[in-house]
């Protein structure tokens, strides 16, 4: 979702048709300026030692739906020396406070390998909003969480200061629109620059090796 959106048929046409940055097929290399971001003022990364991919996200968004499963079987092929991690993006209070801390509940519950994926099928196929206490929590019972324990570390103080510190990175970033993916604490990509899911996952890829080169 982008402040100026770009639409879902778009996405799968792009997931379908894909499109490498290879000489090969007569395809221009990834353009700072066009095809991703560079910022003026490098911040800090997450891991010394680690090339650090953020995903900027957010549940509701239609978008970061239809990418999630490219992007997650892109994320489980990365090397080693790259860390991945996600960061729900909030631009305004609700739902997007609420879209925060589920993800952030679920990571600190370890859940987010199996339960991530359905709430984003809750919102977009099931058309629940999941922005309330007591629709989260039947949610969560559904599949097998414990709702008070989710709750708890929902409410919590850590999860709370985690939602801020993902907002705080996403302004940092200058994310207007996702999804996005922030590397290395020094660009940024997203399907609106990059054109496709593919392509910009393929960007991601050059920026990984931009990184590596400069450790």
């Amino acid at each position: 979702m982008k402040r100026r959106d770009f639409s879902v048929g778009m996405l799968g046409a792009g997931i379908a048709a894909g499109g490498a940055f290879s000489p090969a097929m007569g395809q221009a290399g990834p353009v700072e300026g066009k095809d991703y971001v560079r910022l003026s003022q490098p911040l800090p990364v997450h891991t010394a030692g680690k090339i650090e991919v953020v995903e900027f996200f957010w549940y509701g968004c239609p978008h970061c739906n239809a990418f999630e499963p490219t992007l997650d079987d892109w994320a489980k092929k990365l090397p080693a020396d790259v860390e991945f991690r996600r960061a729900p993006v909030a631009f305004r209070e609700e739902p997007f406070f609420a879209h925060q801390r589920i993800f952030f509940a679920l990571e600190e519950m370890k859940l987010v390998e199996t339960v991530h994926r359905k709430v984003f099928y809750a919102i977009h196929n099931d058309r629940q909003r999941l922005d309330k206490p007591n629709e989260i929590a039947a949610f969560m019972t559904k599949h097998g969480v414990d709702a008070k324990k989710f709750l708890q570390h929902y409410n919590g103080f850590s999860v709370q200061t985690k939602a801020r510190q993902a907002g705080k990175l996403a302004q940092a970033y200058k994310i207007d629109g996702v999804p996005a993916l922030g590397i290395q604490g020094q660009y940024f990509t997203s399907i609106s620059l990059a054109g496709t899911p593919e392509r910009a996952l393929q960007v991601a890829d050059f920026l990984i090796l931009k990184s590596r080169a400069k450790q």
